[in-house]
Formats: C-alpha cells, structure tokens, sequence
C-alpha cells in the first residue's frame, strides 16, 4: 500500500508542477495529506470505512484528475471538489476520529485549513514551496 500511494504521490507531484499550482496552495494541499495520513481516524466512502492511508491513496487519485483538467485553483477547492463528497454517488465523505462522532470530511478538512494557517509555523514558510507528497 505504501508503494501505491508513492507512486501516486509522485504522479500528482508532476502534475502540480506541470500546471503551475501556486506554491501556497500546493503546501497547504500538501499539509492536509499529511494531517489525514497522520491522524489514526477513519474515512467512510459510500458506506465503508478506510483508514487514512487509503482515504489518502484515493484523494490523490482524484486530485491528480482535477489538476490534469487544471480545475484547482485553491486549497478550498480541492476540499470542495475532491475530499468532500463521492463524485460518482455524491454521498458526502466522514471522518470519525476515536470514539467521537462522524463528521464530514469537508468541515474536517476546512479545520485543519484553519489551524493551519493560523499557525505561526504556516506563516514562516509561506515564501518557500513544498512539492507534494502522499506518504508521511
């Protein structure tokens, strides 16, 4: 599984450099793989639950699609149109961390946005960009 999301990793890291993502955008995407990927929570998709590494094998999957048809202009819009619902049943995507309650994945994802760029971290990298990756 660890190749498979590598090699999407690297597919979507050309695909961000080939359509020009804006370096601000592309490190926040970047951080919001990284968050899910290390968060231990549980993605439902159409019904099923996956761990994070899938959930994230399959939003690569889907964001290397939009940039390839240059449709992401923004870190929200990656979170609109690829990690917050099923394109083919347009079910909306959880996540549900622990014991806690689901919650979309579009108000998980808009959260962690948040504390991102809240963060004085987020800030003091703002001028250096950070290729995409999958795995952690």
């Amino acid at each position: 599984m660890k190749i498979t999301v590598l090699i999407l990793s690297l597919f979507v890291a050309g695909a961000a450099c080939a359509k020009g993502l804006a370096p601000a955008t592309s490190r926040e995407i970047n951080q919001l793989f990284t968050a899910l990927e290390n968060s231990r929570c549980e993605f439902n998709r159409n019904g099923t639950w996956y761990n994070t590494q899938e959930a994230s094998a399959h939003l690569h999957q889907k964001f290397a699609y939009l940039r390839k048809r240059d449709m992401i202009a923004s870190t929200e819009a990656f979170i609109d149109l690829a990690a917050s619902k099923s394109s083919m049943t347009d079910k909306p995507y959880l996540v549900r961390c622990g014991n806690s309650q689901p919650v979309s994945s579009k108000s998980w994802f808009l959260l962690k946005l948040k504390a991102l760029r809240a963060s004085p971290a987020a800030a003091d990298n703002s001028s250096r960009a950070t290729p995409l990756r999958g795995a952690a």
